[in-house]
């Protein structure tokens, strides 16, 4: 399943980026986004925990789901109050964690 989908199946209305540069002018344009979803493999001149650490910076009510196949960052590489989950994720726990964001 893909994460927009899982996005969307668990009640929300999702918004995909191709990459980090994408995903700001969504976020830019679209003042109401509560959580963002990012592949610390994300293409483009930013990586999913450069993106985590700039939404931070700039959104700091936002929450954070990182997810990676491929690595798994230190607690201090990961924004504060943010949540990683290793790929392949359980996806109850990530529709949980979601539900959990947005209350």
């Amino acid at each position: 399943m893909k994460t927009v989908d899982l996005v969307e199946a668990a009640g929300f209305e999702a918004f995909e980026a191709g990459n980090a540069s994408e995903a700001i002018v969504i976020l830019e344009a679209t003042p109401g986004i509560r959580i963002l979803f990012t592949d610390i493999g994300m293409p483009g001149s930013m990586d999913g925990l450069m993106l985590a650490a700039a939404v931070r910076d700039r959104w700091p009510p936002i929450q954070i789901i990182v997810v990676s196949g491929k690595q798994k960052p230190s607690a201090r590489d990961m924004p504060d109050h943010s949540v990683f989950f290793p790929k392949p994720y359980d996806t109850k726990k990530v529709t949980d964690q979601l539900h959990k964001m947005a209350a």
